[in-house]
């Protein structure tokens, strides 16, 4: 196996890098925008009346008898008023739909964030642990590996930067393994340290050797996110909690 890991590790060096960078329906977000009103309304705030109606707006579907005919033709007619004034009954409204906003980016990126989440570096021992690290992960997750050698310049910073980014993007998967453990030391002499090997479904996405060089004499995370971001290799940031409150500013 330890052999295994050191064949894929000079293969991974030697190979090229290759720099890679529900559907909507218009009445289900209407319907589901009634609802959650009806939801956020406050029981004695409300009349009867309209919190009726309401309901049945969110209930399109709703079966009426043949009894309910004339019923249902009152409401018919009058359902377009009643849902203009019930969405757009000023200032009560406007605080209901800045909230019914932000619940709609909180349900949208939870169904994005999905896969493991980590938020720290990794450190490997060994080839096989490397081999482990970048093929038994999920599909889409990005693993980035920094190869690094203590003593070597902008190989600490570029782990203390690295530190950084697995706090801001806890969706990828950020490993650092020193070059004499993977069993290919050779290949990585420090010359070409540090080095970041990119990774995604087992395949190598990109290799950057002396990548420090591509900052100043110092530099920070982010720096190193500039540069991963400019081929591609970071996903969008993870976006911060969002309350109930309304002291917070607009999704537009």
């Amino acid at each position: 196996m330890e052999e295994n890991a050191n064949t894929s590790l000079e293969e991974d060096f030697e190979g090229q890098a290759t720099h890679t960078g529900k559907e909507t329906n218009p009445k289900g977000v209407i319907n589901d925008w009634r609802k959650f009103k009806l939801e956020s309304e406050d029981g004695d705030s409300l009349p009867l009346s309209k919190k009726e109606m309401l309901r049945q707006m969110s209930s399109p579907h709703r079966s009426f008898s043949r009894d309910d005919k004339d019923t249902r033709e009152r409401f018919c007619r009058k359902m377009s008023m009643q849902e203009y004034e019930l969405i757009h009954s000023a200032q009560e409204d406007e605080s209901c739909l800045q909230q019914y906003r932000k619940r709609c980016m909180q349900d949208m990126h939870q169904r994005l964030s999905f896969g493991p989440k980590f938020g720290f570096v990794c450190e490997l021992q060994n080839g096989e642990q490397f081999l482990e690290a970048v093929e038994k992960e999920h599909k889409t997750t990005t693993v980035i590996v920094h190869i690094y050698e203590d003593g070597i310049k902008g190989c600490e910073a570029l782990n203390s930067s690295l530190a950084c980014l697995a706090a801001e993007y806890p969706t990828v998967k950020f490993c650092k393994i020193k070059a004499s453990s993977t069993g290919a030391g050779d290949r990585f002499s420090s010359e070409v340290l540090p080095s970041l090997l990119v990774y995604k479904a087992g395949e190598l996405l990109s290799n950057f050797i002396s990548v420090s060089e591509q900052f100043g004499e110092e530099f920070f995370a982010v720096d190193v996110e500039a540069f991963l971001n400019e081929y591609g290799l970071l996903p969008e940031r993870e976006l911060p909690a969002l309350g109930n409150g309304t002291d917070e500013p607009d999704v537009e």
